[in-house]
């Protein structure tokens, strides 16, 4: 017969490991290498000073650590001995804290990149290199990310309500909606950069677009990756209406970028063409 002081202590010991991790570091790491190599990958093409090359390979170093990171969190926290895993509010609550902090510290990142639009707009408006942004590819993609919200939203909720086919149909249609907005921001890079000459290099105006859409389409980019394992997840039956911290965790992410999205159509591409 198992001593169960012993086994006590064993799962305590499991649950302090299961806390421990140095992935949360690894990723932080990437984050940071990633953003210091767009700011050079920015400073080496407006000037001679650094070579945009070595800061582009940076930021894809970074990016790779980045993802490693969080994939090796995940691992950890949410997949590896998961059916041996308990449920608690306390531990949901836990996570959930953690992704509120974490959405805290991202506001601080579009804010600083915001922060530097409104300087821009300070000077003479509009610049000679403003290019015609409202276009309706802008209009289907909005409508796309505001309507992936919706499903990601009420998906949760038929998971909530044991409605295992309704949450699976619903997430699906997320994850397709998210890889749509993906491709269609990366169509609009192409029409503008191809097609109209609008680069990173283009003035003032053209490092804040692509830096305010790019780190945007960055964050879009790694939340449809999570919602890719919450899919791959849910169709290993790993959910249900006991057990959703991560489904609850990423749609906070989500419904945060789409949130960012709108205020961001709303100050650069809709305020680029209000004059002052």
């Amino acid at each position: 017969m198992a001593d169960p002081v012993a086994t006590e202590a064993s799962a305590d010991e499991h649950e302090s490991a299961h806390h421990r991790s140095r992935w949360p570091i690894i990723a932080a790491g990437g984050a940071a290498t990633m953003y210091l190599g767009l700011g050079l990958t920015i400073l080496g093409s407006v000037s001679d000073v650094f070579p945009g090359i070595v800061g582009v390979v940076l930021a894809l170093f970074g990016f790779v650590v980045l993802v490693g990171g969080l994939g090796g969190w995940l691992d950890q926290a949410y997949l590896r001995d998961y059916w041996q895993h308990g449920t608690s509010t306390e531990k949901k609550y836990s996570y959930e804290a953690t992704m509120v902090s974490f959405l805290l510290t991202d506001i601080a990142t579009f804010g600083a990149v915001f922060t530097y639009y409104f300087f821009v707009r300070v000077g003479t408006w509009p610049p000679a290199e403003l290019p015609d942004v409202l276009t309706s590819l802008l209009l289907v993609n909005t409508t796309v990310l505001v309507l992936s919200s919706f499903t990601l939203h009420y998906s949760h909720i038929a998971l909530r309500k044991g409605k295992q086919k309704r949450f699976l149909a619903l997430l699906g249609v997320t994850v397709v909606l998210g890889v749509g907005f993906v491709a269609g921001q990366a169509y609009e890079y192409y029409d503008f950069i191809v097609r109209e000459g609008f680069t990173l290099t283009s003035g003032l105006f053209g490092s804040a677009f692509y830096g305010l859409t790019g780190l945007h389409g960055l964050h879009v980019t790694l939340g449809v990756i999570l919602l890719f394992v919450v899919l791959g997840r849910a169709i290993r039956g790993q959910y249900d209406s006991e057990r959703d911290t991560s489904v609850s965790t990423v749609s906070m992410y989500w419904h945060f970028v789409d949130a960012v999205w709108i205020f961001l159509v709303v100050v650069l591409y809709v305020g680029s063409s209000v004059t002052g």
